[in-house]
């Protein structure tokens, strides 16, 4: 589960969370059933995941993954690597929206 305060979660995420308790706590299971499955190491399990999230355009999955990567001892240079990398793939405008998704998550750690 992340680790940032409740009062600064997104308020549809706290709203499912308390609205679907068995739903929540299987999906919560299921995510550290996939992360156990492998070799990968957290931070780079949560830079995939981010690459996931900016594909699918996905602003506060990309908050989020952002946050766990840095608590996981991804730097800077790595979260903006990861996305620089996309963008053959996604496209430089998806790159560039995902990148100032970062950024906020950055402004708000300084």
């Amino acid at each position: 589960m992340t680790t940032v305060p409740p009062g600064q979660l997104p308020g549809q995420y706290v709203s499912i969370r308390k609205r679907f308790k068995k739903y929540f706590k299987a999906l919560e299971n299921f995510g550290k059933a996939a992360k156990e499955a492998g070799p990968i190491d957290d931070k780079t399990a949560h830079l995939i995941q981010l690459a996931a999230a900016a594909a699918i355009k996905s602003e506060g999955s990309v908050h989020s993954h952002a946050r766990r990567a840095l608590e996981s001892g991804a730097t800077t240079d790595e979260l903006y690597h990861t996305l620089l990398l996309l963008s053959s793939t996604i496209g430089f405008p998806n790159v560039s929206a995902a990148l100032s998704w970062v950024d906020d998550v950055l402004e708000k750690r300084a």
